[in-house]
């Protein structure tokens, strides 16, 4: 299960990030997982929470964005959401398309508080 890998790593980013703004404490942290990925969300999730658990972190809210595969004709510029492994361009029909998407697996954003302040006080940092 890579998802407990990716989880660590995500808590790892939050904490490099957190020691660049001190007096903040993070609230929520938020990944973007594409279609080609091969993670599972709620594995990951789950692994993220096991983590956090009995923590300083263990308020810290985990989003999860899913990216669909989405190509490119190459001939006539169309963008389009594959389905099913087709990757024919819907408007012309050719199979010259790229992959624009879908294989994402980063960070997306981090969003903090100041120690003190009331939700009002919200950051994001990307």
């Amino acid at each position: 299960m890579h998802e407990l890998g990716i989880a660590n790593s995500v808590l790892e980013a939050v904490r490099t990030e957190m020691g660049l703004h001190p007096g903040t404490y993070p609230c929520k942290v938020g990944v973007r997982i594409g279609e080609m990925a091969a993670v599972d969300p709620e594995s990951l999730r789950f692994c993220f929470e096991a983590i956090v658990r009995e923590t300083d972190l263990e308020s810290l809210e985990l989003g999860i964005e899913f990216c669909p595969r989405r190509h490119r004709c190459l001939l006539c510029g169309n963008e389009f959401v594959v389905h099913d492994y087709d990757s024919h361009c819907p408007r012309c029909a050719t199979l010259e398309t790229t992959c624009i998407s879908g294989d994402e697996l980063e960070l997306a954003y981090l969003e903090v508080e100041e120690y003190g302040s009331s939700t009002a006080g919200k950051k994001s940092t990307q």
